[in-house]
């Protein structure tokens, strides 16, 4: 069985190590990498008005980092912020928080639907202030979805995604081992991931239909439905709630033995 983790490599380690079994072999092809956004006077802007926020939504342990390191240079200290509350998207992201003394809500599914539904953002009144600590392009159906109820927001984009040079130019190779598979596994955990592969993929269409994809999340799961309709793709589909290794796992071992 082939499984691709297509996670930041910062990211990948432990899940590949995890996974790294005699009947699983794993192929880190990671489809993101990270890069802070230059200092701003916008940004500085934000920092400055984030004590008056209701709470603050971290969409991932690389926004930690890059947001208190935007702290750091906007001359605010966590003393200043200790009226906010914390929301992380994931276990992960709350460990990195915790690393900073701060305790943050996390919710049962972490997907932007399942960060909806914690109580703190449930009970918010259309008066209130919610800063997000993102990525360029992420988490835009939660902040929309807040909009809408009269939410206001602070938008800090503190880095930017990009699909790695080094995968670009090793893709050859990867194409090379997809074809000595009857089937294979990629783990797609975001958008931008999908849409990198994609582009990766336009000239080897004909290599979609051995893959499995594993989605996190019921609108990146219907996000991909949609491809497949629009672009006449054929692929097998599988979902996840989380991105434990327990979870990927159970969902590799629920594949065909051939996968």
């Amino acid at each position: 069985m082939l499984f691709i983790n297509t996670r930041p490599q910062a990211r990948a380690q432990e899940l590949s190590l995890a996974l790294a079994q005699p009947d699983i072999q794993v192929l880190d092809f990671p489809l993101l990498e990270l890069e802070a956004c230059a200092w701003s006077t916008d940004l500085q802007g934000l920092y400055q008005q984030l004590p008056k926020a209701s709470c603050v939504v971290v969409v991932s342990p690389s926004a930690v980092e890059f947001g208190m390191a935007g702290l750091q240079l906007s001359g605010l200290t966590l003393q200043d912020l200790q009226t906010l509350q914390w929301i992380a998207v994931g276990e992960k992201t709350a460990q990195a928080l915790a690393g900073y003394g701060i305790q943050s809500h996390v919710p049962e599914v972490e997907t932007s639907e399942g960060m909806l539904q914690i109580p703190l953002l449930q009970h918010l009144s259309s008066s209130s202030c919610v800063a997000f600590w993102r990525g360029q392009g992420g988490r835009q159906f939660m902040m929309e979805t807040l909009q809408q109820q009269g939410v206001s927001i602070l938008n800090f984009i503190l880095y930017q995604r990009r699909c790695p040079t080094q995968t670009m130019q090793n893709f050859g190779q990867v194409v090379a081992q997809l074809q000595q598979h009857q089937s294979y596994s990629v783990l797609i955990s975001s958008e931008a991931s999908w849409l990198n592969w994609l582009a990766l993929m336009q000239s080897h269409q004909r290599l979609f239909a051995h893959g499995h994809f594993m989605v996190l999340g019921e609108r990146l799961f219907q996000l991909l439905l949609k491809a497949q309709k629009q672009q006449h793709l054929e692929f097998h589909l599988h979902l996840l709630s989380d991105l434990s290794t327990e979870t990927i796992l159970q969902c590799l071992r629920a594949m065909p033995r051939n996968a």
